[in-house]
């Protein structure tokens, strides 16, 4: 799309700018871009998960234990930090992971209490190719912008979501 050319976002604020012309709907000609935009990611991530027979959850924490590096685990505290979740659901989603044969549970040798999750060689295969599949599709998503315009894009989304990350 050109600079010209006018999306759904146009529309909807032009609309919006006649039915309601006292108020400031400037907030909308970015918000709605992000909202929308993140639908279509939501749909992409969830394609290049189901190919790989993931669901977004199960990527989510193998993809934390994949981070952290060789080999590949982490306590079960460090994955609520990573995936900002309850313990219990942790729980559940661990259970689920090592019936599925993704991750196995060991015994932390530096504390007889706690207990270490790590990826089994078919998670790591899994979410492997997984990444690689999403990287794909965010690819194509963002083959409407230059690498210097995503970096300018990618700054400026930045600095919006550092409030909200602190």
């Amino acid at each position: 799309m050109t600079q010209d050319a006018q999306d759904e976002v146009d529309r909807l604020v032009a609309a919006w700018r006649a039915e309601r012309p006292d108020l400031d709907v400037e907030p909308l000609q970015v918000l709605s871009r992000v909202s929308r935009l993140a639908k279509h990611l939501d749909r992409a991530r969830r394609a290049a998960f189901a190919e790989h027979g993931l669901e977004p959850w199960e990527f989510d924490v193998l993809t934390a234990l994949r981070r952290a590096g060789k080999p590949y685990e982490l306590s079960p505290g460090a994955l609520l930090r990573a995936t900002l979740v309850t313990s219990g659901t942790m729980t559940n989603r661990i259970d689920r992971l090592a019936q599925a044969g993704l991750v196995v549970r060991r015994p932390d040798p530096e504390d007889r209490r706690g207990v270490l999750v790590s990826l089994t060689p078919a998670g790591l295969d899994r979410v492997d190719a997984a990444f690689a599949g999403l990287l794909r599709r965010e690819h194509e998503l963002l083959a409407g912008l230059g690498a210097e315009d995503q970096r300018a894009l990618a700054g400026l989304l930045r600095t919006l979501l550092a409030p909200f990350d602190s």
